[in-house]
Parts: structure tokens; sequence; C-alpha cells
């Protein structure tokens, strides 16, 4: 297929996905930033357009947050979020896509960069993977970088804080804790070198100034939300 050809997948633009994607939106925002005294912080540096957005990963929470976005979101989650019929159902609706972890997932990787080229909205890759603990943000995946190469958009990383201590590990609900989330100035995506390829070593130097990125706003994001630095 030729990039204009158009998309291979349904990008979950319809009316209807669109009003059930605001209404979840608007009553996730309401939620959060009175239950959590929820803020952001950074909106003027989101680009106008598609973009990689690349934040750290410490709870399940850290995909509904985004709610605070005016920006429609498309989210990669894990396959399992996909197990039953009407999570299922409401994943897709939002415009959510699955990725499997344990081997390389070309359907998503196809998802993501469609919605890249021919969609108009963020795609929020968790580097890190799957969700971690602790202070430190661990070496990411080079997946946002080398999408963002492809698709020739810009890389936006975020800091997230305060979802561990609102929603730790086997928590089964949200506690009253404060989250911050900061969004960071974008960074443009690795060149295309002579051959119109992107080499290796340009998807990885961009990743780990990347994860450079990601840590200092993930440290400040989880001052503001007073969170200890154990999370």
């Amino acid at each position: 297929m030729s990039e204009s050809d158009g998309p291979e997948v349904d990008l979950r633009d319809s009316r209807f996905n669109l009003a059930v994607y605001k209404m979840a939106k608007y009553l996730l925002w309401g939620i959060f930033r009175t239950w959590n005294r929820m803020s952001v912080e950074g909106l003027d540096n989101m680009p106008d357009g598609p973009c990689v957005w690349v934040p750290n990963h410490r709870s399940y929470i850290d995909t509904p947050i985004h709610a605070a976005i005016p920006a429609q979101m498309r989210v990669m989650g894990k396959e399992s979020m996909w197990k039953y019929r009407p999570a299922a159902w409401l994943f897709n609706t939002f415009g959510c896509f699955p990725v499997n972890r344990d081997a390389p997932d070309r359907a998503a990787l196809r998802i993501a960069l469609d919605a890249l080229r021919y969609g108009d909205c963020p795609v929020v890759m968790f580097g890190e993977g799957e969700r971690k603990d602790g202070p430190r943000v661990l070496p990411l995946m080079d997946g946002p970088a080398y999408l963002a190469a492809r698709a020739q958009v810009p890389i936006v990383p975020v800091g997230i804080g305060g979802t561990a201590a609102a929603m730790p590990r086997g928590a089964k609900f949200v506690y009253p804790r404060r989250i911050k989330l900061i969004i960071g100035e974008p960074m443009d995506p690795p060149p295309p070198g002579p051959s119109g390829r992107v080499s290796r070593w340009a998807v990885r130097e961009v990743t780990e100034e990347l994860r450079e990125r990601v840590q200092e706003l993930f440290d400040r994001a989880q001052a503001d939300a007073g969170t200890p630095n154990y999370y």
C-alpha cells in the first residue's frame, strides 16, 4: 500500500465514536479534577496535528487521566485489556488499540503509523512498556522514536506525577491523591539518511534524549504532586 492510498485501519473517527469519546472524556476529567485535584502544565507545548506522545508509566490510571488533554488521544494498550467484550468495545470506541508486548506486533505498529499519517491527534505510547516502579524512568523502547521517524511527526515527552500514590499496584480504587501532568517541549523525529531510511543509531540517540526529558518532567510532576520519592 502506498501512503497516498489511505489508512488500512478504522481510525475510529465516526460521529458516534467521537460523541462517546467526548462524553467519557468530560466525565473522567471532572472526576480527576475533583477527586485528585489534577492539574496540567504545558498545554501550549502541544503541536498542531499528529505527534507521538511519550509519558512515564506508574499506574493503571495513567491512561484515563489523558481525559485532561483537549485533543483526542489514540492510546496503545496491552492486549489483555481487550479480553472482555464490553471493555474491548469501549476501548475500540475510544480509539484505543491493542499491542502484544510479548513479541513484535506489526499490526499494532501499522495502526499507530496510519493514525499518525492520516489522523490528526496524538498517539500515546508508554515508552517504558509495562508499568514500572520507583522514581527512575527506565530505558525506553525504540518504538516511539521509530514511529515518529517513519511518519516524520514530533515527539512529545510527558511527565505524570502522583498516579502511583493515587492507585498503586494492587489497589482496587483510586485514592484522593494529587495528580500532575506536565507536557514538555516537542522533539524533532530522527532524520532520514541519504537513502531515505532512518538509522538505528539515530533512533537510539533520540530515544536516550527522550528518556532524559521524560525523567526531568517526571521529577517535576512528582514534586508538584507532593508524591514521596520512593514511588
